[in-house]
């Protein structure tokens, strides 16, 4: 069992041991630690905070603690209950709060949860402020409030319309022309709210759906992480309803896959390409995506005459970037949209209705959208972390055995070579090193996974 503090936030597992696990004493802490720094960094006398949760099984559970922690500490709470990550983001600056916490392990087992945490702009909170809630913790020193200055609950199950309004208020997206086309889509909620708010969508713009997997009870009918190897079920829904595509959510809604007419995965790193290609095409300008992002956004990227630039890997420091560079659309390649139009964070709602508005104007299928696209292949490999394993010691060795290639150590190592590269780093959200490579074909980029994999091995045994 696993307690994660990091960049994106605490994340841990239920159940077992105090300290090492997110037990209920420890939702207590972090919430508390998050508030007592949000007083001190918003100096205000009162204080105000958007609460929202996936649909996991322990959902219910961590937010009565961490809502009445948050009330305890004299700060008032708008519950959205049931929500999305970009739903929560979207909420913090309309509701004019001071911050706000998502209740959510994203793409994680159903035995994880996580509270992430945004600032009054409805953003993620950097490395900085991260460590000094972390500090907080650690040292528990929380001032309560008393008995005639605790915080109001004030409960707000508007947000997801109000989401919803927002994407087809975009200037980009034109439900008339998305109505025209009458799509039939097939969508898996993987049992989470991603089941609530995309059908939801899709029939405001006038789409037919197909619903798998949509009943927000938290029991995710597979692994909720949306790769090909969890997926054999909506590639055959989507062949079977002989639908135009399929849409894939993780469980907080920020990560967005789709699958092609044929039941093929149109590629989790082709959701930002192709989005950005359809933006790009309208209104040119730069992108940014991470450091194990597909370089097919560099193409696409420099075919509509912008400039692209990778960050490190982390929601917080992709918009940094995107921030620096003045970039119109960016994101991830695990399938996250940052489109600056709507807001600073990864939304698959945003993502899905862009990706209706290019396949309505350019025709044709998903398949034949995505054969138009530069091909790259890329294999994603893990490590299970051990006692025995030194990552720093690791990450050097690779960054010294491949030093006359291009290399950059901005977060873990990346290894560019000329027609492939390897990225490798420790997981913020998993007890893991992650091994990305890229290559031509799929056959060479496995092979450089497992070749690394190897060296990697050799290391860890001198």
């Amino acid at each position: 069992m696993t307690l994660i503090k990091s960049i994106s936030g605490i994340r841990g597992t239920i159940g077992g041991v105090t300290n090492e696990n997110l037990t209920p004493l420890d939702a207590v802490k972090f919430a508390a630690a998050y508030g007592t720094w949000l007083k001190e960094y918003s100096n205000k006398e009162k204080l105000t905070v958007v609460i929202g949760r996936d649909a996991r099984l322990s959902g219910e559970m961590i937010q009565s603690l961490v809502i009445s922690t948050l009330v305890g500490l004299g700060i008032d709470v708008i519950n959205l209950g049931l929500s999305t990550t970009p739903t929560v983001e979207i909420a913090v600056p309309l509701e004019k709060a001071d911050g706000g916490i998502i209740l959510t392990a994203s793409h994680n087992p159903k035995q994880w949860n996580a509270l992430k945490l945004l600032n009054e702009k409805g953003e993620f909170l950097n490395a900085k402020e991260g460590a000094h809630i972390l500090k907080i913790a650690d040292e528990e020193r929380f001032n309560f409030a008393g008995v005639d200055d605790l915080g109001e609950v004030i409960i707000n199950d508007a947000y997801i319309d109000i989401h919803i309004d927002q994407v087809l208020d975009l200037p980009l997206v034109e439900a008339d022309t998305i109505k025209q086309a009458k799509f039939k889509v097939v969508v898996d909620g993987v049992n989470s709210t991603g089941g609530i708010v995309i059908p939801k969508l899709l029939e405001e713009l006038g789409v037919e759906v197909v619903k798998l997997y949509c009943e927000p009870n938290g029991h995710f009918p597979h692994n909720p992480e949306p790769l090909k190897e969890h997926l054999g079920v909506i590639c055959e829904k989507v062949l079977e309803e002989e639908a135009d595509f399929g849409i894939v959510v993780d469980p907080d809604v920020d990560r967005l896959a789709f699958i092609c007419n044929d039941g093929s995965m149109f590629g989790e790193e082709y959701t930002l390409v192709a989005c950005a290609d359809y933006v790009l095409s309208k209104t040119p300008g730069n992108t940014v995506s991470n450091l194990s992002s597909s370089r097919a956004l560099r193409d696409i990227t420099l075919k509509h005459g912008g400039r692209y630039e990778a960050a490190a890997v982390g929601e917080v420091n992709v918009v940094a970037k995107m921030k620096e560079t003045k970039a119109i659309i960016g994101g991830e390649g695990n399938g996250g949209i940052i489109y600056p139009e709507s807001h600073y964070g990864r939304d698959s709602l945003v993502g899905t209705a862009l990706f209706l508005m290019l396949m309505a104007e350019r025709g044709g299928t998903v398949l034949e959208l995505r054969n138009s696209y530069p091909s790259y292949f890329m294999s994603k490999k893990k490590i299970e972390l051990t006692p025995s394993l030194d990552v720093d010691e690791i990450l050097s060795s690779m960054a010294r055995k491949y030093k006359d290639e291009q290399v950059s150590t901005i977060d873990g190592v990346k290894v560019d070579f000329e027609k492939s590269w390897v990225h490798l780093r420790k997981s913020n959200t998993e007890p893991i090193i992650r091994i990305y490579t890229e290559a031509e074909t799929q056959e060479k980029s496995d092979s450089l996974a497992k070749n690394i994999m190897e060296e990697i091995k050799e290391i860890s045994m001198l």
